[in-house]
């Protein structure tokens, strides 16, 4: 582990010879390898740790039309005709339904995203530093989406069974999945509520991010306002 260290530290330490601007060079040499490493690590950890307390909380999804999960697929589009015919109720509480799925299986994603932090790898600490506004984000969603959809699946499955309209779309979506109507990967509404779970998390973990890089002096943490400060 130490070895580990050693060799990520300096890795960092050398990335201002990939760096495509020679103020990112000077920034990251003058900050050197030790703090460079600490202020990384500690702003990727907030970030995540922020999307989920801002996610997984009553409102999270279902009051921010950012990340609100919308219908799925022919239910959308159907919605006015099933409100026409009465059943505006089982369409507001499938809606309902799947935003309160989400809120609850976000919480679960936080001891996953500070371990991939925590596993951070030299090319991921390069490509983090001098890739583009959204590097974080690719990091997160490489490292975790597929262990999070199996952690997050049962919760959404649980949420969304009671609601009738939900396997109504299960009976219809499962038939014509694969047939341009719905996607594969939504061919149940627990699967479909689960990806745009992620997708939700990892947009607000991006927002998270581009904060922090355009205005570093707003963290709290000094040694972070040091390092993205270097970045600008």
């Amino acid at each position: 582990m130490q070895r580990r260290q050693i060799e990520i530290a300096a890795a960092l330490a050398g990335l201002a010879l990939w760096a495509p601007r020679g103020a990112l060079a000077l920034g990251l040499n003058e900050l050197g390898a030790a703090e460079t490493n600490q202020g990384l690590k500690r702003a990727l950890e907030q970030g995540a740790v922020a999307a989920v307390g801002l996610l997984g909380r009553p409102g999270g999804f279902l009051d921010n039309p950012q990340v609100r999960i919308p219908l799925p697929g022919f239910i959308a589009d159907a919605a006015k005709l099933l409100k026409a015919l009465g059943q505006a109720r089982q369409v507001e509480e499938l809606e309902v339904a799947m935003n309160r799925a989400a809120e609850a299986a976000v919480p679960l994603a936080r001891d996953l995203l500070v371990n991939a932090v925590r596993g951070m790898t030299i090319a991921d600490a390069k490509n983090i530093l001098t890739g583009g506004p959204t590097s974080v984000t690719a990091f997160f969603a490489d490292r975790t989406r597929e262990p999070l959809g199996l952690r997050f699946l049962p919760v959404v499955t649980t949420a969304t069974r009671k609601v009738g309209l939900a396997e109504k779309y299960n009976r219809v979506a499962g038939k014509v999945s694969g047939t341009g109507l719905v996607k594969k990967e939504d061919a149940t509404i627990e699967q479909y509520v689960t990806r745009k779970s992620l997708d939700g998390l990892y947009f607000v973990i991006g927002e998270e991010e581009r904060k922090l890089r355009s205005n570093p002096a707003a963290s709290a943490d000094a040694i972070v306002r040091k390092v993205f400060g270097a970045l600008r």
